[in-house]
């Protein structure tokens, strides 16, 4: 894997980190009375960061095969995992352990399959 692919992997997963924060905000959002001050600016944290993820993910396309990129969108659930036991305090249980395991083995060998760096 070249610098550059490399980088682009990083940045993808930075904006994935990012893309993972937005559902943070909707629950926060949802936990408050529909069109309240709070609600509006969770809601709007929500949108602002979407749209930050928008155009990141223009950019990392750019520089990725598309395959790769969605491919690794997966790792969102284990952004949630992470986010969900930190800001919430839910239980990471052994089911969720092992599907984060497989969810990353799984990225982790289609991004170095071959062929995952060319770009069409």
């Amino acid at each position: 894997m070249d610098r550059d692919t490399a980088r682009a992997l990083l940045a993808l997963h930075l904006l994935l980190a990012v893309y993972s924060l937005a559902g943070v905000c909707g629950k926060l959002a949802a936990g408050r009375p529909f069109l309240s001050l709070p609600f509006c600016l969770w809601y709007g944290g929500a949108l602002v960061l979407l749209g930050l993820y928008a155009l990141g993910w223009q950019q990392v396309i750019k520089r990725l095969p598309l395959t790769a990129a969605y491919a690794s969108k997966a790792v969102t659930v284990i952004w949630g995992i992470l986010w969900g036991a930190l800001l919430f305090h839910e239980e990471i249980t052994a089911g969720k352990l092992a599907g984060a395991m497989l969810i990353a083995a799984g990225v982790l060998l289609f991004s170095r399959g071959e062929g995952a760096g060319d770009h069409g």
